[in-house]
């Protein structure tokens, strides 16, 4: 005897469809907003565990400018961390300013978090140029970390609109993601892919999360102008030595830092363009 099978309804599909085709592009981009976040965070972890540990590069503390000034060792890679700190400062005051603030409020945990923690980068850098090595480097990462954590929680939370959840589940990984490569460099190998994983985060969520939630074009201009700072800041990170051999000068570390605490004010820049625009 024959298996009858179910009858589709073509007709009913085809109308689906076509309902679906004529809903504006933006509610389609968040009918399911978790879809390509989640994707993209599946895939680079995939990315990572395929491609094993990432270690430290070798000489990673053979910085270009070694030269002291009143006293301070390597003074230009210590001193050119004030930017972070004047950064963080303005941004922290506007935070506090406008705590309670409609605008403010879905993301205010995340941006706190991001500016103390350009206050932390400031002085953990600072700290470890004074006298680079694997000990004092984690002063350094650990603030970067968090900083990739709180600028991401604040944009997930006034776009996705997760719970406050969110903030903290990405500072304990941020501690973590530090504590897993010092812990491993300790035991002789060093993996950076928590860290790395991290840092990569932000630079590729944050434009899809403002994409998908139409922000304002205003700040997502300033948030692909940080981008493209930051990007350009390693490079100059990269061409350290040759920098310095080219420029005598100033290094393209000191110019690293300097490139990328004006991402961070441009970010901050955004944030008080929406603050201001609530008024």
């Amino acid at each position: 005897m024959p298996v009858r099978l179910p009858r589709l309804h073509l007709r009913s599909i085809s109308l689906e469809v076509a309902k679906w085709a004529t809903v504006a592009p933006s509610r389609r981009r968040v009918a399911v907003p978790y879809v390509l976040p989640v994707a993209v965070v599946v895939l680079a972890i995939a990315a990572l565990l395929w491609h094993g540990p990432v270690a430290q590069l070798a000489h990673y503390h053979d910085f270009a400018d070694q030269r002291s000034w009143l006293g301070i060792a390597h003074a230009a890679d210590v001193l050119s961390n004030l930017g972070f700190a004047f950064v963080g400062l303005q941004g922290l005051r506007r935070v506090i300013q406008w705590w309670d603030a409609p605008a403010l409020r879905p993301g205010r945990d995340g941006w706190a978090v991001f500016f103390c923690a350009l206050l932390l980068t400031s002085v953990g850098s600072a700290w470890y140029h004074l006298a680079p090595d694997d000990a004092r480097l984690v002063w350094d990462r650990l603030p970067i970390a968090l900083a990739c954590a709180g600028i991401l929680a604040a944009v997930w939370r006034e776009t996705v609109g997760a719970g406050r959840w969110i903030t903290p589940a990405l500072v304990v990984f941020a501690v973590a993601s530090v504590a897993w490569w010092r812990i491993t460099d300790l035991h002789g190998t060093g993996d950076l892919r928590p860290y790395l994983f991290l840092q990569f985060l932000p630079l590729v969520l944050v434009p899809l999360l403002q994409w998908q939630h139409e922000v304002p074009m205003v700040e997502r201009l300033a948030f692909a102008g940080a981008m493209g700072l930051y990007v350009l800041a390693k490079i100059f990170e990269w061409a350290d030595h040759a920098v310095l051999h080219a420029l005598v000068l100033v290094s393209g570390h000191t110019i690293k830092h300097l490139l990328a605490a004006l991402a961070a004010a441009l970010i901050s820049w955004g944030l008080g363009w929406r603050l201001w625009q609530t008024q």
